[in-house]
């Protein structure tokens, strides 16, 4: 009888740390929903991708807490790069964030050898990070290893649990956004951009924004379009009348490439906050930017491209960005624009 007596009780305390470990596990996933985890930890956990979300319509958990921005619009990032901007250090010049997909390697490879190469402003600063979310298929989940393991080399990675679509370009544009207002918000300017692009970042710093010159404010530039929302539903811009009614959009910068000042970071990511979800990411920053009363910036003609520029060393030396060009062509051009030739 005494036996079974100690056999009760130790059953009965097995069962109350049991009990007590799932009601901590539970409570801590609830409180990392309410109130994300804002610390310098969990840069790299890949097995966080399990939970992904779909669309820009389903489960979209963005918050604004009194403390600042809290980590993207999502509960927290798989690759964070939170050290990226130390405090106690003179801020950026630029950041450049630059959206891409897992597969990608060559083209963020090139453009670590090119213009996003840090070192390209000696005494000012370049910060450069690759802007992905997640990849669902079985690839999808090997490309995860390796992305985490070049993102271990470069530090220049950052990811966040959403699915890497077409039409979750704003999700990652937004995250970008929202990193910059948490780990770097002193930063001069912003450029977001992709990685078929060609960005003569030297030009942009020395020519267009000038670091001589006081840092400004409100500032959104690059090349500035109008446009109609498109009911076709075959179309790869198509806008569902439900999710935008009006007949015109605001005047938008193509998302090819656009520069704004650092402060509208935290402006714009704050605003997104009370602004529904768009699939077409460089409209809805310009909603965003019409909610702040700013109006984008025009820039001097033939700057911003978002088309494929004929290479001409004389013309690439006088631009902002080309699209279209891929590995091979951004090293030979990077190479021919830079030979015996000095900038400043």
């Amino acid at each position: 009888m005494k036996w079974k007596w100690k056999h009760i009780a130790a059953v009965l305390c097995l069962s109350f740390l049991e009990a007590l470990v799932f009601y901590v596990f539970q409570f801590n996933n609830v409180w990392q929903i309410v109130l994300p985890d804002i610390s310098e930890k969990g840069d790299h956990t890949g097995d966080q991708t399990k939970q992904m979300t779909r669309n820009v319509t389903t489960q979209v958990t963005t918050q604004w807490s009194p403390i600042g921005p809290t980590p993207g619009p999502f509960p927290y990032y798989i690759i964070r790069e939170s050290n990226k901007c130390p405090k106690g250090k003179p801020p950026p010049f630029l950041v450049l964030l630059i959206l891409t997909v897992a597969s990608e390697v060559e083209a963020r490879n090139a453009i670590r050898q090119t213009w996003g190469n840090e070192s390209l402003a000696p005494g000012l600063g370049i910060i450069r990070l690759f802007l992905l979310g997640v990849q669902e298929s079985k690839l999808g989940r090997l490309q995860q290893k390796t992305l985490e393991a070049e993102s271990l080399r470069h530090h220049d990675i950052i990811q966040q649990d959403f699915l890497d679509t077409y039409y979750n370009l704003t999700l990652k544009t937004l995250m970008g956004m929202n990193w910059v207002a948490m780990h770097c918000p002193r930063a001069s300017y912003v450029m977001k951009t992709d990685s078929d692009m060609l960005v003569n970042t030297v030009f942009l710093i020395h020519k267009l924004l000038r670091p001589g010159l006081k840092p400004k404010r409100n500032y959104f530039t690059g090349y500035i379009m109008k446009g109609v929302p498109i009911r076709d539903k075959s179309s790869k811009w198509y806008m569902p009348p439900e999710e935008y009614s009006n007949e015109m959009y605001p005047d938008f910068c193509s998302g090819t490439g656009y520069v704004f000042s650092g402060d509208m970071a935290t402006e714009l990511y704050g605003t997104s906050l009370n602004i529904p979800l768009l699939r077409l990411e460089d409209v809805y920053v310009a909603i965003c930017l019409e909610r702040l009363g700013i109006k984008p910036t025009p820039s001097p003609g033939g700057l911003f491209n978002p088309w494929r520029v004929p290479f001409s060393r004389s013309i690439y030396r006088n631009i902002v960005t080309s699209h279209q060009i891929d590995p091979g062509r951004m090293l030979d051009y990077w190479h021919k624009m830079f030979l015996e030739w000095e900038w400043v």
